[in-house]
Parts: C-alpha cells; structure tokens; sequence
C-alpha cells in the first residue's frame, strides 16, 4: 500500500492536480522548497523534509535530502525482517511513492550567456540519489520522473491502493535512462572545452524527435532521434511547411543533401538520390542553379531530394513541381513559392532559417556489430596544391575544379565526377575499381563532356583513367595524389596536354 510520498519537482506540470488526488487518498505528503510552498498555498497537507530529518536545508539548499530518515526510508526492504527491525529501531519511516524531476540542466546550459557557474550550480545531487535509492527498491517503491505516468499511478492506487510490481518496473527503468541522460549531458559540458576527441570513455546521448513507418526497408523498425546541444543549421531543427512525414530513406537523404549544400556559398542547388549527389550547380540565381542542377541528370533526380541555399522564389518553384521530388529544403519559402507547392501536398517542404551555419566540429558515426566506430566528420578541404603537369590549369578550369572537389567527397568511394560550368555533367560513384567509377559516370551521361574537369577522391593507382579522361576532351583533373605510382598519370596527362592538380587530401567515403 501506497501511505507516504515524497514529492520535489523542477517541472511542476500537473504536480497541483496530483497532491490534491493523493491528498484525498489519504497518502502522507513530504516535500521540499518550492514544491512544499506551491501545495501549501493550494491547501493540500505537507511536511517539509526538514521536519522528517530533523535537520535543516543548508549549503543554499545543496544539502537537505543526502540522509538516514529518507534513503533509510526508500532502500528498506519491505520482506526483510531485519530491514523493517532497523527503521523502528531509528524511527525511520517508509516512503512508497516517490515523485521527481530533476534540476533544469539543460535548459540552463543551453541559455545563452549563462556562466559556468551557473551551469554547475543546476546540477542535481539529491535528485538523481533519491530516485536512483527508489528504483533500486522498485519490488516495494513506485518512483515518477514523468508527468506523463501521473495518471496511470493514479488510476492503479484507486484500483488496488498500489501500483502493479510491472508499472514499477517500467517506471525504474524510465529512470535509470533520465538519469544517465541528465550525467551525460553534464559530462559533455564539462568536456567541451577539451582537446580529447577520443576518450577513453565516450558516452553519448539523443532525444526522440519522431518514430517513423519503417527503416531503409518497410520490414525493418526505425526511429528519429536528435543530438542534445547545438545543432543550428542541421536537419533536426528543420521546420516542416508541407508534406507527407518523413521517412527514414527521407532523413538519411536529406541529411546528405544538407551536408554538401553547406560547402557552397554562393547561389546553389544541390540534388542527391540514394546519398549520393545526381545534380548540382552554382549559379547568378538560385533559379538558374535549379535549372542547371536539374540539367545535370533529369533521370535520376526524379523522386531526390533538393536544397537551394537562397529563398525559394515562385519561378524555381514553378519548375521543381514540373517533376515528382521527395523532399525539398531552402532557408525559406516564398509565400507565391508555396502558394505552388500547395498544388503538390505530398511533397515534404523544410525550412532551415540558418542552412549555411558551420555546425563545427561533429562526428560521423558508424555502427558495427559489438562496436562503434567514430571519426570527426570529414570537413576539411585542403588548400595544398601541386601541379605536377606541364600545362597549368586556367582560371576557368581552377574554378570547375574546386566546385568538383567540393562535390566528389560527398560521393561514395570510389567516386569520379565531372564538371564545366560550375555544374555537375557526370557522377561515378561506389564502385570497386576507379576506372570502372569514371567510365560509368561517363556511359550514364547525356551530357558532351569535353572541355570538362574530372575529380576523383582517391589517388590513381594506374593511368587509365587519365587515358579515359583524354578519350573524352576532359582538360583538367584533380585528385589526391600519393600513389606510388603517380609519375605514370603524370606522363599520362602530359601526352594529353592535360593538367592534373594534387590536392595531398583522400576523401574516401565508404
């Protein structure tokens, strides 16, 4: 039976609602601080704690619950003799029910221009003891971190005077994941000043943003969930205007879509199917990036994924509702640019105000079975150059090359693109061998590539592709260099008056 609760709330959402009920039940009331002040003035009973310890808060309220008369009360177990011969014995009473919420972390931490101290000051030491103390003895004690459970307690103490031996396990396990959350938020503050990316110990922790219909296929489960901290500019933060829910395929693609627009500044449209980018161009306007990012491959943007990094106006629009895409991203919409999507409802719109913030350094995971691999996320883009060729690039071609070099290290290994004009003509990517990427790119175009520049993300460890290069017009190549073998590609390229670049920076992506 349900006789004594003790009850110390953060988030006081529907704690009134809830002394009352216990209250009426005839359950004995211990509370604290402003939880106690707040029933009291809505006239429901209550003890301080203080009362029960027979020592009072001290330390500006840091110590008040760390004591015999309360732990004693919530660890005693109820079928041991000897348990129940101490409490009499130190005239500690049991407590049944307990009901808390934790000191507001993280809402503090992610003020802005809050101090370090106080941070630190809302880190909760009581709280986390006491609910740990109570879902340890979950066999006799019910403990609520979530206004959500307030009901079904309720309803359970109405029916049976206790909750059922499964509500409280359920509950104590709610717990334990608060309270390794909230410990690895503060230990993620505390780190963040660090220069360990690695430590021995990594702890990590996501909150739920949504579950989804299914996973990369409709017999596998999935869900969405969102990194804790700082997170402007990425697609956890994206506001849906319009649409169908998204789907995992939908965020995975996103996600990749978002990542390359992010390497551009100026006005640009960047396409991706299967992670993996099918268009993209630069442009005076994002209109004519759309247009020529479209251009790029009209076959396999069809159902991708778009992103422009300007406001989409109604004339882009007007000409991506002409075909069937997935998801369309932009820092913001028009309202005649939605007035035409309205035409297409299925299409999921998402607004990212701050698309073109530098979310700095983040980690890209991958998850194997028993393990977890973890690297900084592949940002960098060198600025060492050699050109070790005797032709020299022009200054059209240094152009195309960089915007190349941007978009081949968001493709997957081994990956070949080729690009004129600030647009992407042709893509190879994931293939086992190099020059079968480059031919593959090249036989799936539609595009005249001559007068073209091929990047590729990897070293050439032969001078084929150089010689497939020159079979088409292409002009320029950039790529790794570190082959033992370079000199060969090298000679390649001076036979046909090509110029090669060496950037000294691998971009696979596997």
């Amino acid at each position: 039976m349900i006789k004594r609760a003790l009850i110390s709330v953060s988030d006081k959402t529907g704690i009134k609602e809830l002394g009352q009920a216990l209250d009426h039940l005839g359950v004995e009331l211990i509370s604290t601080g402003g939880t106690a002040k707040m029933m009291v003035e809505n006239g429901i009973k209550v003890k301080e704690v203080s009362e029960i310890t027979g020592f009072p808060e001290c330390l500006d309220g840091r110590v008040k619950t760390l004591h015999p008369a309360i732990h004693g009360g919530l660890l005693a177990r109820r079928e041991i003799e000897e348990h129940m011969q101490t409490l009499e014995e130190l005239d500690i009473q049991k407590i049944d029910l307990v009901i808390i919420n934790l000191y507001p972390f993280r809402e503090t931490m992610e003020k802005e221009g809050v101090s370090f101290q106080e941070v630190i000051e809302q880190i909760d030491i009581g709280g986390p003891a006491m609910l740990r103390s109570a879902a340890k003895n979950h066999q006799d004690v019910t403990v609520v971190v979530d206004p959500e459970d307030y009901e079904t307690v309720l309803a359970e103490m109405k029916a049976f005077g206790n909750t059922k031996l499964a509500t409280r396990k359920r509950l104590a396990k709610k717990v334990f994941q608060l309270t390794s959350h909230y410990d690895t938020l503060i230990a993620e503050y505390l780190s963040k000043d660090e220069p360990v990316s690695f430590p021995e110990i990594k702890t990590m922790t996501f909150e739920k943003v949504q579950n989804l219909r299914y996973g990369e296929n409709p017999h596998q489960q999935a869900a969405f969930y969102r990194e804790i901290g700082s997170t402007s500019g990425t697609l956890p933060t994206a506001r849906q205007i319009q649409g169908k829910e998204l789907s995992f395929n939908n965020i995975n693609d996103a996600a990749e879509t978002l990542s390359l627009l992010q390497e551009f500044d100026e006005p640009t449209a960047v396409a991706v199917k299967h992670t993996n980018p099918c268009g993209v161009a630069s442009a005076e306007t994002v209109e004519l990036a759309y247009q020529k990012a479209f251009q790029s491959d009209p076959l396999s943007i069809f159902g991708g994924i778009v992103a422009v990094n300007r406001p989409l106006n109604k004339e882009t629009a007007d000409q991506m509702i002409e075909i069937f895409l997935e998801v369309i991203i932009a820092p913001s919409f028009t309202p005649e640019a939605l007035e035409v999507f309205a035409s297409k409802p299925n299409i999921r719109l998402l607004e990212i105000p701050d698309i073109k913030v530098d979310t700095g350094t983040t980690f890209d995971m991958k998850k194997i079975a028993g393990g977890m691999l973890i690297q900084e996320s592949d940002k960098a883009l060198s600025e060492a150059r050699e050109v070790p060729t005797e032709k020299k690039p022009t200054e059209k071609e240094e152009k195309d090359l960089q915007f190349a070099w941007k978009i081949v290290k968001h493709i997957k290994s081994n990956a070949i693109v080729i690009v004129k004009d600030q647009q992407t003509l042709a893509v190879g990517p994931g293939q086992t061998s190099r020059i079968w990427a480059l031919q593959n790119a090249l036989r799936n175009t539609s595009h005249q590539v001559k007068g073209a520049v091929m990047a590729s993300d990897a070293f050439f460890p032969f001078p084929d592709c150089v010689e497939e290069a020159d079979k088409h017009g292409i002009t320029a190549i950039i790529q790794p260099g570190g082959s033992n073998r370079d000199q060969d590609s090298v000679e390649a390229c001076d036979k046909a008056g090509i110029s090669m670049v060496f950037t000294g920076m691998r971009h696979f992506k596997h």
